[in-house]
């Protein structure tokens, strides 16, 4: 295996995780930009307020998008495996 194929492995694998970490990140981020906000316009400073909502709305996040995130990992496993069939030949 030659080091651009283990670099071109290591580049799909990163990407591959970002794919999949993106939603639930992104609707971690929005959710608490949202309370933040609303705890400084109402003054509430509670510390906790903000992660009930947020593990909630990430929960829902995994719980949606749980069968595009398994097509997308077994995607990924499918090409490795054919990339370590191709090295062996």
């Amino acid at each position: 295996m030659s080091p651009t194929q283990v670099i071109e492995i290591g580049r799909d694998l990163l990407l591959t995780a970002i794919l999949i970490s993106l939603p639930a990140l992104l609707v971690s981020l929005v959710v608490g930009l949202v309370i933040s906000v609303l705890q400084t316009i109402t003054s509430i400073q509670e510390q906790t307020l903000s992660f009930v909502p947020r593990l909630i709305a990430v929960g829902l996040v995994l719980v949606f998008t749980m069968a595009w995130v398994l097509q997308v990992a077994s995607s990924f496993t499918a090409r490795m495996l054919w990339q370590a069939t191709e090295a062996i030949r």
